[in-house]
This record gives structure tokens, C-alpha cells and sequence, in this order.
């Protein structure tokens, strides 16, 4: 227990560190009052339309992850928004992106399936929601022809999406590889372990089934064109009349830098994507700053206002399980295996 709590307090410290660098990076040179002043002159219509926006792409979410997990086991929607929710809620107040554990605990918990089964349908969710999101800042900075340390970070990324892809399809294929019956057997010493990483492959299978990982992406899809919506109105918001492909650029940019470790609702990383993007697009740090602070604000509120209201509703503690529906099965499909597994764990 001691080893682990110095293991979080060290990642939390670092991500602190990483932060608190982004922030003064950020403010270094830039003209606060105007800053200020940008903000405080915003057109709340137009922020409406980007709150309406942001709820769009959390509902996309919800569906996302509703898809995902449905070769396991039925969950309706709603508790299954619920618990996505309080993970991002979770996510907007712990550093390193532990809201993801979080919600695959309190789905766990609440519906009587495996935690670790649903874990990893977070992380098959995860990289799927990468490969999507690189593809569109690739695309971008072909369409906007953008140069500098925006496009090197977009390289990053590309690389970073095929990394775990590749540790996806290494999971997946783990007992067909060379010394597989070796490593079982050297692991069987510790049954618990070999329980844990079982239950969580009865996730990852779900990156085997074509059908459910191509509804994946549309909606990932979906959900990031709503992400530029808001984007824009928060840019028109401000008096600035971003194009469609600078929109996507900067929500691309500034959700793949939280994949950086930084302090609890990945403060600093995501301003400093938002300024850097903007001064590569020819917009001024303080209008870039001011673009940044006003679309994470607004993330974060509208995420943080539904977990609060999701937790207030459902509660910490386990109360009674709800009787998970059991998909319907097919005789040798793929998900037959995936469902059948992990009613065994």
C-alpha cells in the first residue's frame, strides 16, 4: 500500500511539475489585460451554442462507450452516461488521467461485471479515440498547410496511435506468440494476477469484432466534430472567425496534449497546445491564450457540473445490483467468445 501511495504521490508530483512549466510558458509575454479583456467581452450566445456542443459530444461518448461494452453485457444508457460522468468528473480532479479507472470501477460495481473486463473496454475505447484524433490533425495540417513544432507533434502522435495499436494487437494475440505456454506457466504462481490480466483480454476482445470497433470511430468521429463546433463558437465568441480546418486543428492539438502527465483537469498542457497552435496559425497569444482558457473552462464545467449531478443521483457507495443484460449470443461469433468469458470471470 505504502509503495503505491508514493507511486501516485510521484506521478502527481511530476505532473504538477509539467504544469506548472506549461503555465509559465504560457504567461510568459503575454498581455493579461488583454487577455482579460477578451474574456470578459465574449458573446454568450455564441457560448451557449458551444456548451450545446460540448453536451453533443459527451452524448456521442456515452454511445461510444455503450457500444463498446455491449458484447459483454447490456447497460442502458443513461447509467451507463452516468458512470462515464463521474469518471470524467474524476478525470477533472485527479492527476494522470485516474478518472478512467474510476468509471470502469463504478461500472464494475454497480452492474456485477468484471472491472477488469470493463477497463479494457476504456482502453480499446482510448485507442480508437487517438487513431481518430490524429487522423484529424493530420488531415488539418494538410488542408491549412501549417509548419513548425505543430506539425512535429502531430508526428508524435501518429506514432503514439500506431504504438498502441500495435500493443492492441501484441494483447490480443499474447498466447500465440513464441514462449506464450512458458510465460503461462511461470505466471500460474500467481493466480490472482493471471484472473486480473484474463478478465482485462475479455475487454480488449472487443478490438476483434469489425463491426464494433467501425461504430467506435463514427461516433469518435462524431464526437469530435462537435468538439469543433465548439471550438468555432468559442472563437466567434471572441471576435474570431476561425476556419473549419483551424477549428479541428486546435481540438485536436490541445486533447492530445492531455495525454501529456500534467496536474488534475490537465491544467497548463492544454493552454499551452491552444496558444502554441494559434501563434502557428497566425493568431496572437492573447487572443490564442483567451481561446484556450475559454474552451477548457467550458469543457470542464460542462463535465464536471454532469458528473457532480450523475454522483449526487447514484451515490459512492454500492447499493444494489442492477441484473446486467446479457447480450444476446450467436452460435461461433467472435462476441460470443468475449460474452461468454467474461460471465465465467
Amino acid at each position: 500500500m505504502s509503495r503505491r501511495l508514493t507511486t501516485g504521490l510521484a506521478r502527481g508530483a511530476i505532473g504538477t511539475l509539467i504544469s506548472l512549466a506549461c503555465i509559465y510558458l504560457v504567461l510568459r509575454g503575454v498581455d493579461l489585460k488583454e487577455t482579460g479583456a477578451l474574456l470578459g467581452g465574449a458573446k454568450p450566445a455564441w457560448l451557449l451554442l458551444a456548451v450545446a456542443a460540448v453536451v453533443g459530444d459527451l452524448v456521442f461518448r456515452a454511445l461510444r462507450w455503450q457500444i463498446l461494452i455491449r458484447p459483454i453485457c447490456r447497460v442502458p444508457l443513461r447509467r451507463l452516461g452516468a458512470y462515464m460522468l463521474i469518471g470524467y468528473l474524476a478525470n477533472n480532479v485527479l492527476p494522470a488521467r485516474l478518472g478512467e479507472l474510476v468509471r470502469s470501477h463504478y461500472l464494475g460495481d454497480r452492474e456485477g461485471i468484471s472491472r477488469s473486463a470493463t477497463l479494457g473496454t476504456v482502453v480499446v475505447e482510448r485507442v480508437v479515440d487517438t487513431v481518430v484524433l490524429v487522423a484529424i490533425g493530420a488531415v488539418s495540417i494538410l488542408v491549412l498547410n501549417v509548419r513548425g513544432v505543430v506539425v512535429s507533434a502531430i508526428l508524435v502522435g501518429v506514432a503514439v496511435a500506431a504504438l498502441l495499436c500495435v500493443a492492441l494487437a501484441v494483447a490480443l494475440a499474447a498466447h500465440r506468440l513464441p514462449g506464450a505456454s512458458r510465460a503461462a506457466a511461470l505466471l500460474a504462481r500467481w493466480p490472482r494476477i493471471v484472473g486480473v490480466a484474463t478478465r482485462l483480454r475479455d475487454g480488449l476482445r472487443v478490438a476483434a469484432l469489425p463491426q464494433t470497433v467501425a461504430g467506435a470511430a463514427v461516433l469518435s468521429v462524431a464526437a469530435w466534430s462537435c468538439t469543433v463546433v465548439a471550438v468555432l463558437a468559442v472563437g466567434q465568441s471572441l471576435g474570431m472567425e476561425l476556419t473549419v480546418g483551424e477549428g479541428a486543428l486546435i481540438a485536436a492539438g490541445t486533447n492530445l496534449a492531455t495525454a501529456i502527465p500534467s496536474g488534475p483537469g490537465y491544467l497548463g498542457t492544454f493552454e499551452y497546445a491552444g496558444q502554441s497552435i494559434a501563434l502557428a496559425l497566425g493568431i496572437g497569444a492573447p487572443q490564442g491564450l483567451a481561446l484556450a482558457v475559454m474552451i477548457h473552462v467550458l469543457t470542464l464545467a460542462v463535465s464536471s457540473i454532469g458528473g457532480a449531478a450523475a454522483l449526487i443521483r447514484l451515490g459512492w457507495s454500492r447499493g444494489r445490483r442492477p441484473v446486467a443484460q446479457q447480450a444476446p449470443t450467436a452460435p461461433e461469433s467472435p462476441d460470443r467468445k468475449v460474452r461468454r468469458d467474461a460471465a465465467d470471470s
